[in-house]
């Protein structure tokens, strides 16, 4: 489920001429120098409202995430906003995440600017209700800025609390108040081409590439565009200016810039690479051990060739293998997170490690071990080209129970994985290589074979355990019949 955008509600006096709360026994009494109000009775108690100005705070996109880099505003200061519209692009520690307004209003001051960083819940913008109320917005934001730009969110609410006139009614507390954004997976229209729509590190390969975005097609969800694109475009630039005689001058000026960094620069971590340092932090926290094992691949690896045509993807068929081993052994997918209990869950969600731009993350299978091997694959498809656009959900990537990460066709035999926290297991995979082995009639024969080490909590997965689900998995590959039904 996708996060939600916080909002505070400040009451803030508009231009407008109503009845003076000490003067609200008669029919009308106004001031141009006092609140605007309006006046309701009801059950014989008079209620007082006054015109909003809504602080719209970075919102929490997901529960590891601390603060939020805004990617873009889709919205100019002053633009009026319909319920429904994107407002803002936020980058969380996992995914872009679109942002659009419950409310109809005016965007009347960004606080944060394109690139900015704030922390979970402090103030990146205001939107007023009214045109005439865009300049009373401004101004807070101004002296909100010389204050404080950093404060927490309820800070800046109190802080700045209009003392002028008291207020009947109290807004409601934040967690019980309705959402004014809700992040959304889908990309807005880019505005009849007036915005480009791009990954983070794409904009920053463009700019290292010197690459146009607006010749760019995006090849991302929603034609947003990704880092392969900017690529593309660069080495379609680089082949021209080969074929046109430039020849070796344009490649020479262009391999620096390929590289795509900076010899001897000090580089901060992106909000994706600070969640995988503290969630590694944590991780070392955990007593761990690992088991390895040896996995004959050869009727694995004919099962693949046999339906590889159909969209199965060799990351399916191990994914499927681990669910249908986990089934039969779930203490290896149980988990530990408060040091004195473990959950056997209910579901097998495998989680598998996927490099993208500027990071890693585990897009998650849910029910691997009930959805059959075509539904598996197609699955996976999906949440690799949203994961690469930096789109997936929460949910999406935060539920797994058992991790996979497969570095085998890289052509790596064998490696340890780090034990993500709040998982019980992880499970690194090797490359499948021929080997000379022994047969058990005392000849020696070619395998395919692979190596896989597992990296368990101990306080939950004892030795014999692991040993015990290696010895099925490895039964489920050499014998990988069960695979496709």
């Amino acid at each position: 489920m996708a996060g939600l955008l916080h909002i505070g509600t400040s009451f803030i006096p508009s231009s407008s001429s109503v009845i003076n709360p000490k003067s609200s026994n008669q029919s009308s009494s106004s001031s141009s120098s006092l609140p605007s109000y309006t006046s309701v009775r009801r059950n014989n108690k008079k209620t007082q409202i006054q015109a909003k100005i809504r602080e719209i705070f970075m919102p929490a996109l997901s529960s590891t995430m601390t603060e939020g880099k805004i990617v873009s505003w889709t919205k100019s200061e002053g633009d009026k906003l319909s319920k429904g519209e994107s407002v803002v692009v936020v980058e969380s520690d996992k995914a872009d995440m679109d942002v659009e307004t419950f409310y109809d209003g005016y965007l009347a001051a960004i606080m944060v600017e394109e690139g900015g960083v704030a922390a979970v819940g402090s103030a990146i913008a205001y939107l007023a209700e009214t045109e005439d109320e865009i300049e009373a917005a401004r101004s807070k934001a101004n002296s909100s800025s010389s204050s404080s730009s950093t404060s927490p969110a309820s800070e800046m609410v109190v802080a700045e609390k209009p003392v002028e006139a008291p207020i009947a009614i109290q807004p409601p507390p934040l967690a019980a108040a309705p959402a004014l954004f809700a992040a959304s997976s889908v990309h807005p229209a880019s505005e009849g081409g007036k915005r480009i729509v791009a990954s983070p590190y794409a904009k920053k390969l463009a700019k290292e590439l010197s690459v146009n975005l607006s010749a760019v097609v995006g090849s991302g969800p929603m034609g947003r565009i990704v880092a392969k694109d900017v690529e593309a475009a660069a080495a379609a630039v680089v082949s021209a200016d080969v074929s046109s005689g430039s020849g070796v001058q344009g490649q020479k000026s262009s391999s620096p810039a390929s590289t795509g960094v900076e010899l001897g620069s000090v580089v901060p971590f992106t909000a994706m690479q600070g969640a995988v340092s503290r969630n590694m932090l944590e991780s070392l926290k955990v007593p761990t051990f690992r088991v390895g094992y040896t996995i004959t691949t050869d009727a694995l690896d004919a099962l693949y060739k046999k339906i590889k045509s159909k969209g199965v993807t060799m990351t399916a068929l191990l994914a499927k293998a681990t669910a249908l081993a986990l089934a039969k052994h779930p203490v290896v997918n149980s988990s530990c997170r408060d040091g004195k209990s473990f959950t056997y869950n209910s579901s097998i969600n495998v989680a598998v490690a996927v490099a993208i731009d500027g990071g890693l993350i585990t897009p998650v299978l849910q029910d691997a071990d009930k959805l059959d091997i075509y539904s598996l694959s197609r699955k996976w498809k999906e949440l690799v080209d949203k994961a690469r656009a930096k789109q997936l959900q929460p949910h999406e990537y935060t539920t797994g129970t058992f991790t996979l990460s497969n570095l085998g066709m890289f052509g790596v035999d064998r490696f340890d994985a780090i034990l993500p926290p709040g998982t019980g297991a992880i499970m690194a995979v090797g490359a499948s290589e021929p080997k000379l082995v022994g047969t058990k009639d005392g000849r020696i024969g070619v395998k395919s074979q692979m190596q896989v080490n597992v990296t368990a909590d101990h306080r939950v997965i004892y030795g014999a355990d692991l040993a015990s689900f290696l010895q099925t998995l490895a039964k489920i590959i050499e014998d990988p019949k069960d695979l496709t039904f």
